[in-house]
């Protein structure tokens, strides 16, 4: 039996965070944009694992939004 679960976050710049984050999903992970929105979708083998890919990803979606807008606000104040 597979554990899954959809994880949509709203960020401030969603096509920049899910391409930062698409090169660390594995074969069973697939990541979107949808309405202002990332949202990654995960299937693992067993509740543990899903836990432990759904810590990383959480911590991985955290950096690369706050890498974007420490980003964006360098590129608007040096135009």
């Amino acid at each position: 039996m597979t554990r899954s679960a959809t994880v949509r976050t709203r960020v401030e710049h969603p096509e920049l965070v899910a391409a930062a984050v698409r090169p660390d999903n594995t074969a069973q992970m697939r990541t979107k944009v949808s309405d202002g929105s990332v949202v990654t979708h995960i299937e693992r083998p067993s509740v543990g694992g899903l836990r432990t890919t759904l810590d990383d990803y959480t911590v991985n979606v955290t950096v690369a939004s706050e890498v974007a807008q420490h980003a964006h606000r360098f590129n608007t104040t040096q135009q």
